[in-house]
C-alpha cells in the first residue's frame, strides 16, 4: 500500500533528518564507562578507548542483541555482559570467548556513527541508507577559534524537537517570555523583521534595533544545523567580548530533545580565567533560568499546537526553517524510494 508523502516527510522529520551531524552528549559525560543515549530514535553506546578516544556505536551485541552499553569497557574494545562478546570501536568483533575460532569474530558486525568532539561536546554523523559516508561539517567561528571559551549547557526538553528550534527562531519571544531576564529586559515590545541571506544559511533580524536585547537570530546549514545570536553584557558580567550563543537541537525520540547551547565570549589570557570564575559563581543560574522558562512553555504546548497556529510576521524565520527542513525530508525520501529502500520507521510513541 503506497504511503501518503506527506506522512512520510512528517514521520522522517519527528525523528530528525539524516545526512546531518548532530551534538550528541557532552565530553565530560562520557568517562571509563560506557554510556547508552537515544538519538534520532537510535539507541547507541558511547565509551572512550585507552587513549580517551569517544566511539559511538549502535547499543546492540551482534550475538543475542544485548545492549553493549550495559558492559565493560576493556580500553581497547567492549565486552558485551551477557555472553561476553567483544566489540572494537570499529563495530568488529574481536573474540567470542566462549566459543573457539567462532565465525563472528573478525566481522563488522555493529554499526559505527563517525564522531568527533569540539569544545567539549560530542558530536556524531547521522547518515541514510545511501549516505553512509560523513558531509563537510562547518561549525562557526566561535566553536573553532581559540580564541573564544565559554561553556556548554546541555538539558533534555520533553517536546519535539522541531518546536526547540522554533523557539530559538523567534527572537521576539525573548522581551516576552525573558522580560524579566538579567540580559533581556530592554528594547522594544513591538518591531518588524527582515531575512538576510548568508553564505551557510540566512539571519532573522529586527529592523532599527541590534545590540539591545535577543535582536537577531541566525540559522546555518553547513553539514549541522545551528542557530547563533549574541546577546550585549553590562560591564559587570565580566572582561570580553560580546556574549554568543550557539546553539543544537538533537532529537531524542518523536517526543522529546536535548538542547545544546555554548554560551562564548572573546577572551583570553588571564581575563580569560576570570571569566570563567564569574560565569561559574555569578551568571551561570540566571541562565539556567532562562533555559527552564522556555522548557516550561513548551513543554506544556499540546502536541497539535502546529496545525492550529496563526503565524504573522514575527514568524517568518522560523517558518523559512521549517520549509527547509521540508524540503530535505523530500529529497531523502525521495532518493531512498527510487533506490527501492523503505520509507523511514513510523515515529516512536
Amino acid at each position: 500500500m503506497n504511503q501518503d508523502p506527506n506522512e512520510s516527510i512528517d514521520r522522517l522529520l519527528d525523528l530528525g533528518l539524516r545526512n546531518l551531524w548532530y551534538p550528541i552528549a557532552a565530553s565530560w559525560q562520557v568517562a571509563d564507562k560506557p554510556v547508552p543515549v537515544t538519538r534520532l530514535g537510535d539507541r547507541l553506546v558511547l565509551w572512550r578507548d585507552h587513549e580517551g578516544v569517544v566511539h559511538v556505536m549502535e547499543d546492540r551485541c551482534p550475538h543475542r542483541g544485548a545492549r553493549l552499553s550495559l558492559g565493560r569497557n576493556l580500553g581497547d574494545r567492549i565486552a558485551c555482559w551477557y555472553h561476553g562478546v567483544q566489540v572494537d570501536g570499529r563495530g568488529v568483533v574481536v573474540d567470542v570467548p566462549a566459543v573457539d575460532a567462532c565465525p563472528l569474530e573478525g566481522r563488522q558486525a555493529v554499526r559505527v556513527y563517525p564522531s568527533i568532539e569540539v569544545k567539549g561536546g560530542i558530536f556524531a554523523y547521522f547518515g541514510d541508507a545511501l549516505h553512509p559516508e560523513t558531509v563537510e561539517l562547518r561549525l562557526p567561528e566561535q566553536m573553532t577559534d581559540p580564541r573564544f571559551d565559554g561553556f556548554l549547557c546541555t538539558a533534555r526538553w520533553n517536546v519535539n524537537y522541531r518546536y526547540a528550534i522554533d523557539n530559538v527562531m523567534d527572537p521576539m519571544h525573548g522581551s516576552y517570555l525573558h522580560a524579566v531576564s538579567h540580559s533581556m529586559a530592554q528594547g522594544d515590545k513591538e518591531a518588524k523583521f527582515r531575512i538576510r541571506t548568508t553564505e551557510g544559511g540566512f539571519v532573522f533580524e529586527k529592523v532599527g534595533q541590534h545590540g539591545v536585547n535577543f535582536d537577531w537570530v541566525e540559522f546555518g546549514d553547513t553539514g549541522t544545523h545551528w542557530m547563533r545570536l549574541n546577546l550585549p553584557y553590562r560591564k559587570n558580567a565580566g572582561p570580553g567580548g560580546l556574549f554568543w550563543i550557539n546553539g543544537w537541537v538533537t532529537p531524542i525520540d518523536a517526543r522529546s530533545c536535548q538542547v545544546y547551547f555554548w554560551r562564548i565570549r572573546e577572551v583570553e589570557g588571564w581575563q580569560r580565567d576570570l571569566w570563567r570564575f564569574l560565569y561559574k559563581t555569578k551568571l551561570e543560574g540566571l541562565h539556567w533560568a532562562v533555559l527552564e522558562q522556555d522548557r516550561i512553555i513548551l513543554e506544556d504546548m499540546p502536541r497539535d499546537a502546529r496545525s492550529r497556529e496563526n503565524l504573522y510576521q514575527h514568524d517568518t524565520g522560523l517558518a523559512r526553517v521549517r520549509r527547509l527542513m521540508e524540503d530535505r525530508a523530500r529529497e531523502q525520501i525521495a532518493s531512498l524510494a527510487a533506490a527501492g529502500i523503505d520509507a523511514p520507521r513510523v515515529a516512536a510513541e
